[in-house]
């Protein structure tokens, strides 16, 4: 078992003013899935990007958007929950003056 402050795990810069923390992974010894911690500054976003695997994402706090592959964007906040099917393009945007955060998983891509 690992219990352990997100704080304290090294954040990776993804692409400009995006934070990403692998919180648990093959490192932990994960045998099937990976959790991560984005951080998305205002004004930023992720990629718009796709690949061959799921993501499930829970939003913790502040407000953005999600843009899909026909390039519709649907608002999200705190509580919100999203599902990013296999080979769907996508990416998140913080349009909000907070950071956005949010937990996504994935499986681990061996």
């Amino acid at each position: 078992m690992k219990i352990a402050d997100y704080s304290g795990v090294k954040a990776n810069e993804e692409v400009s003013g995006v934070l990403m923390r692998v919180l648990i992974g093959a490192e932990e010894g994960a045998p099937n899935f990976v959790m991560r911690l984005f951080e998305v500054k205002s004004g930023c976003s992720t990629p718009f990007h796709t690949h061959n695997w799921e993501h499930e994402v829970f939003i913790l706090s502040g407000q953005g958007k999600v843009k899909n592959e026909k390039e519709e964007e649907t608002p999200i906040t705190n509580g919100d929950f999203v599902f990013v099917a296999p080979n769907e393009k996508h990416c998140f945007i913080n349009d909000g003056s907070d950071t956005l955060r949010f937990i996504c998983l994935i499986p681990l891509v061996k």
